[in-house]
């Protein structure tokens, strides 16, 4: 019976990574090839985007949820986190023009699937576990999140900055919304992943016995180092109008710093030191 769950599981991860690679595909067909995006219209690869989230989420359902609580695993964690960034991004596209971060968001997500289903790590959240625990985990998902596409969005606005100053406006870049528009997207990102991550740490310090426990300490500290990054960068946005190499080079170090916050200290405690 086990030995069928897992083969089922297997089945659904591999049909959600063939949908990721074909929305990527057509993403990348209408980027780069104006004539494509006439014939394959844009809700295809929507359509292709959603898809493979749903089938993404029911593997992740059959592999987290368990018996003895809710696996956040090493790689759960990461095929979690690049669901959620998934989920949020179709769902958006729905009334903005941000799906071309796809085409580097949807193979990521290919690939933390076929790392899940090859390595096996357990990290349990208690089925028990305090409801304050619970919100503090969510909150920290959906800033990571949000943040990973905030990054995405910053490696895009820099290479479309690039191109229209050294005067190459060519097919990729004609598909691509106005300069105001991708800034404008890249730093409510910004401003709505800093408020989430505010209240992970808020909640962190709440319900979390201690914070700067052994075991947390690191976490902490890159936590609360990628807070002041991405803080001080809204406010040299709000007082000097920050943009362009300033505004990639600030996100990028503040999404950097919090990735080895979460990752890396998971890294270490599951892989090298277990």
């Amino acid at each position: 019976m086990r030995t069928s769950v897992c083969m089922n599981s297997t089945i659904i991860a591999l049909l959600a990574i063939a949908c990721y690679i074909a929305a990527s595909v057509v993403i990348a067909l209408r980027l780069f090839r104006s004539d494509t995006a006439q014939i394959i219209p844009r809700p295809v690869g929507m359509g292709l985007g959603f898809a493979g989230v749903l089938l993404h989420g029911i593997f992740l359902y059959q592999n987290i949820f368990t018996g003895t609580g809710v696996n956040l695993g090493f790689f759960d964690a990461g095929a979690l986190v690049t669901w959620t960034i998934l989920l949020l991004l179709l769902i958006s596209a729905l009334s903005k023009p941000v799906e071309n971060l796809g085409i580097l968001l949807l193979p990521l997500a290919a690939v933390m699937i076929i790392l899940d289903i090859r390595f096996h790590t357990s990290h349990f959240l208690s089925a028990d576990a305090p409801w304050g625990l619970r919100v503090h985990v969510l909150i920290s998902l959906l800033a990571y999140s949000l943040l990973a596409m905030a990054s995405v969005q910053s490696i895009l606005l820099a290479v479309q900055d690039h191109h229209l100053r050294h005067r190459h406006p060519g097919g990729f870049i004609r598909s691509l919304p106005p300069l105001q528009t991708m800034e404008a997207l890249l730093f409510e990102m910004i401003g709505a992943g800093f408020v989430l991550l505010t209240l992970a740490l808020l909640s962190g310090f709440m319900f979390l016995e201690d914070m700067f426990a052994q075991r947390l300490a690191h976490k902490t500290v890159l936590s609360i180092a990628a807070w002041i990054v991405f803080g001080s960068l809204l406010w040299g946005r709000f007082k000097s109008g920050w943009r362009g190499q300033k505004a990639l080079i600030w996100t990028l170090t503040g999404f950097v710093v919090l990735m080895l916050a979460y990752f890396g200290s998971k890294f270490v405690l599951e892989l090298v030191l277990s």
